[in-house]
């Protein structure tokens, strides 16, 4: 029998999934005044907008029944030698950090790290990605990573719109060399914000007329590689930016994008270690020059100091541009792919750049000899000049070339009826080698070393001099080092993660276990049809059953972030109004409480922002709403809702909203962040929506990885179906590609795949009653110490609440953020700080919480209380209070001085429950400020540390 089978006797996936227990919810419901789950649910959720039609999703199946039902859909996956390149390349990832990041729960179970003192470890890891990335390019400032290349590359270029001073014009000109799907999300993405793209040759040079920026593929799709110093120079002399697009693996051999003159680098850390994965999810990159780093989107990790003075990793400039900018952000980029980025830098620090190089070294020979075969058998190669892919003429054979290399086990790419590109990569060996010669009527000839590629291209500068991709060679000392710095942090696998809007809820193993199959990581996106049977079979489950819970008509699961499910969604809108005849519909109407990235995707779907006010009660004012409206008659595309609201209630005017917008002819985006309190009660499609995005890395349990994966999908109603992203590989004009892939993270949806096939709907509704329930618990119990901001009917919330600090903190001084430090102390992460509502705390325990563990954290939020009574009496000044002292390192606890008017054990085990398992912050309260105004976004040379007590070090941090 299987390890993994459960046993006659043994609990359903339900009881395993939903932390309270029949007993438990008896005692929860109790304690609020209910008979049953039932009568609370009607109690909570207005009537008006519940279903009256159950879930059709398929009845539960055991854990064994779904994992045999995955091996299956796995085994209509054909794996191939995947030879197809085109920004997709096969790679080995290292079996230590297969097992001991990408498959670990302390990894993948971990939230953003946005509080960074319970985050180091991660932090650390994406600082190392940054310094991959700043050396491999050349260039001094990267980012935490992005979605995959072809966003990154909008991303550049929407920078470099905002960041060029000097050029009024809105042309784009980009490489016809580009990888085609990079060109098919860039036309849309352009089209929607006003930039003309105007489509080059560049190796003949840049055309004429004005333009603002260039994109530079290198090397190119076809597998040219190219100098394109002068071509920047000319570039920059035109008053334009340009930013190249540039394999990461080629930068150890070729010259970097820095040191040619390049403003910005984008590209995909994919074949760092990082499987296929039908196209995603894999790590985008960028990196800027010098000034352009405070237009940098996405994530930042950065260096401060803490209370202490030792050095302290955190996200600098925190609060990123949609959040600050809102309707006037150039980037909705909320998300990043933090778990693949920490992989790729870990697969940098194991191999080292010597390693790497061996790597590239490895795959050009082939490439090389592949070509120096082709030639002597007499076909003629495109490029002299290449690194991995090689582009051969077969003039009208190209079709017959390609079915004969998949008959023998290796995939193609078909560029046209008369050209072949054949791309080497790190599992490319000398019997695959001969085996694709073979195809051709050719033999290995004559092989020549990188020697062949002339030295303009060449690169002869050092990189990864730091020493961590220096000592951790062995596989020991890799172990050793990924389990220091996992446990630095607080993931799910130590703690409730009570974060409001993020439904941090069990991703189980089970769930997890099937992405590493090889049927699911080893496909490439643009793998022929027949052989992707099995992804395409659980992509139409997906597809179908996503649309039964939600209450909509199609799905698209291309969108790999939230983010991009609301670009998805709103892009759909505004083609659906264009489509008929009514362009000047373009106000989308969102509520002040709204996520920054709603305004930011509303702007970059080509909306312009209307705010509509919140009331009293925290609702959507709807008199405010009905002025909007009329203010902008027949102008007015669409409203952007969060249902249950941000605010975490069940808004009972929900259908007065839509119906109001729908009378003004306009249509209703119902942003599906909250969709963990609907699942089961109430679709958005049925009471008013038109649209909506799902996360699946919230209610639907893929892992937030640290600050992502993420999956976006998006949801429409029937007559905005047409308008869904298009295929970005089959050239489809009709609709916006959001992502490189027409399936986005295709390699994690196995893991949804699983939950509803576990769950089937009797148990996905249990979850959602039992997340209410667990909610309103935390209300009940902490109210009398800490005021819910907002409820509904009967004093109710939904799946969350928000905890109102802001009169403590006038009165006593703490705030929201002392609160929050003060609960690692206890052995928690913090709730969702200040947002929606500043000096606020936002609470969601979801449903995979057991009693037990609801109970820890009221203990804890019921003590912290206390001792901020003990401030309003005086008894400890605030800023020597353990709230602001929060939180406290075992150094200091330890210390041989110890000045603090509480005790020592007050500090360190302010709960009994702690005292068994005590988690110890790495660092202490960390210079947020410091950071944002002296950025250190690379990994800090060892004598970064010298002015700091060797005593304050840890010992691996005094060697970083």
């Amino acid at each position: 029998m299987s390890c993994s089978a459960p046993t006659a006797g043994n609990p359903d996936f339900v009881s395993r999934h939903v932390g309270p227990d029949d007993s438990s919810i008896a005692q929860m419901l109790d304690a609020l005044g209910y008979d049953s789950l039932e009568e609370l649910i009607d109690a909570a959720v207005p009537e008006q907008i519940r279903t009256q039609t159950p879930l059709q999703v398929p009845a539960a199946r055991s854990e064994a029944e779904v994992l045999t039902a995955l091996r299956e859909l796995a085994a209509h996956n054909t794996p191939r030698v995947q030879m197809i390149g085109a920004g997709y390349h096969d790679s080995i990832t290292p079996a230590v950090l297969r097992r001991n990041m990408l498959e670990s729960p302390a990894w993948y179970t971990a939230y953003t790290p946005y509080q960074p003192e319970i985050s180091q470890g991660r932090l650390e890891a994406l600082l190392t990605f940054q310094t991959v990335i700043e050396d491999l390019t050349a260039l001094p400032l990267a980012g935490a990573s992005l979605l995959d290349e072809a966003t990154a590359v909008v991303e550049a270029v929407l920078l470099m719109r905002r960041a060029n001073k000097t050029s009024p014009s809105s042309r784009m000109v980009v490489d016809s060399d580009c990888l085609p799907q990079t060109l098919a999300v860039l036309r849309g993405r352009a089209a929607a914000v006003g930039i003309e793209i105007a489509v080059a040759d560049l190796s003949v040079g840049l055309p004429a007329g004005d333009l603002f920026g260039v994109v530079v593929q290198a090397p190119g799709a076809s597998g040219a590689v190219r100098d394109n110093t002068a071509l920047i120079a000319e570039a920059h002399q035109r008053g334009a930016l340009v930013a190249v697009a540039a394999d990461l693996l080629s930068l150890t051999l070729l010259t970097p994008p820095g040191e040619q003159g390049a403003d910005i680098a984008i590209g995909s850390a994919q074949r760092f270690g990082v499987p296929l994965f039908f196209g995603g999810p894999h790590a985008a990159y960028i990196a800027v020059r010098s000034g352009l780093e405070r237009m940098l989107p996405g994530r930042l990790v950065g260096v401060s100091v803490d209370t202490a003075g030792r050095p302290a990793y955190r996200l600098a400039l925190q609060t990123r541009e949609q959040h600050i900018r809102r309707d006037k952000a150039t980037s909705n980029i909320c998300t990043a792919q933090a778990l693949l980025a920490n992989v790729a830098a870990m697969y940098a620090v194991y191999h080292g750049p010597e390693g790497l190089r061996a790597i590239a070294a490895r795959v050009h020979g082939h490439a090389r000899a592949l070509a120096d075969g082709l030639t002597a058998a007499g076909h003629r190669v495109l490029h002299e000049q290449f690194f991995d892919t090689v582009t051969v003429v077969v003039p009208g054979h190209a079709d017959t070339l390609a079915a004969a290399a998949e008959q023998a086990g290796i995939n193609l790419r078909r560029v046209d009826d008369d050209q072949v590109a054949i791309a080497c990569d790190e599992v490319t060996t000398d019997t695959i080698v001969d085996d694709v010669l073979a195809v051709f009527g050719a033999r290995r000839h004559h092989t020549t070393d990188i020697g062949s590629l002339p030295a303009p291209v060449l690169r002869t500068s050092m990189f990864l001099q730091h020493p961590v991709f220096h000592k951790h060679r062995s596989e020991t000392a890799m172990l050793r080092y990924l389990r220091m710095l996992s446990d630095k942090d607080l993931a799910l696998d130590r703690t409730m993660i009570p974060l409001g809007s993020c439904t941090m809820k069990l991703n189980s193993a089970v769930e997890m276990e099937p992405i590493s199959y090889p049927g699911f990581a080893t496909i490439h996106p643009f793998a022929p049809e027949h052989q992707t049977r099995g992804y395409r079979q659980l992509v139409a489950d997906l597809e179908r059953w996503l649309a039964d819970i939600t209450g909509y008509d199609r799905v698209s699961l291309q969108p790999n972030a939230g983010s991009q499910g609301e670009l998805a969604g709103l892009l759909a809108i505004r083609s659906f109004h264009v489509a008929h005849g009514d362009a000047r519909r373009d106000v989308c109407l969102i509520p002040q409480s709204a996520h920054g990235t709603n305004a930011a995707s509303a702007v970059l779907a080509g909306l312009q922002v209307v705010v509509v006010a919140t009331a009293a009660n925290g609702n959507i004012d709807v008199a405010d709403l009905r002025a909007k409206i009329a203010a902008h008659t027949g102008q007015i595309a669409a409203i952007m809702l969060t249902y249950p609201s941000t605010h975490g209630v069940y808004e009972s005017d929900v259908r007065t909203v839509c119906d109001l917008v729908h009378e003004a002819g306009g249509q209703v985006y119902v942003d599906g962040a909250n969709l963990n309190a609907l699942v089961g009660l109430a679709r958005p499609g049925e009471f008013g929506g038109d649209v909506s995005h799902l996360n699946l890395h919230k209610t639907f349990c893929i892992p937030h990885g640290g600050g992502g994966p993420g999956v976006g999908p998006v949801a429409v109603r029937a007559h905005l179906a047409p308008y869904l992203p298009g295929d970005p590989a089959a050239g489809d004009t009709t609709a916006t590609p959001v992502s490189a892939a027409n399936y986005g993270s295709a390699g994690i949806l196995p893991i949804t795949w699983a939950y509803l096939a576990l769950m089937g709907p009797d148990g996905l509704t249990r979850a959602t009653k039992t997340a209410v329930l667990a909610a309103n618990y935390l209300a009940h119990a902490l109210a009398p110490h800490y005021p819910v901001l907002y409820t509904g009917t009967g004093g109710l919330v939904a799946h969350e609440c928000i905890l109102d600090l802001r009169e403590l903190t006038t009165a006593t001084g703490v705030t929201a953020e002392d609160v929050a430090k003060r609960l690692i102390d206890y052995g928690f992460h913090a709730p969702t700080l200040s947002f929606p509502v500043n000096g606020t705390l936002m609470v969601e325990p979801t449903e995979s919480e057991n009693l037990a563990e609801l109970d820890r954290f009221i203990e804890a939020m019921v003590a912290i209380r206390g001792e901020i009574d003990l401030v309003a009496d005086g008894v400890w000044p605030v800023e020597r209070s353990p709230l602001r002292q929060a939180p406290h390192t075992a150094e200091q606890v330890t210390a041989d001085q110890w000045d603090l008017p509480y005790p020592r054990h007050t500090a360190a085990y302010p709960a009994a429950a702690v005292r068994g398992a005590k988690y110890w912050p790495p660092v202490g309260r960390i210079d947020g400020v410091r950071g944002d105004r002296n950025l250190v976004c690379s990994c800090p040379p060892p004598e970064a540390f010298a002015t700091v007590s060797p005593s304050l070090v840890p010992a691996q941090e005094a060697t970083r």
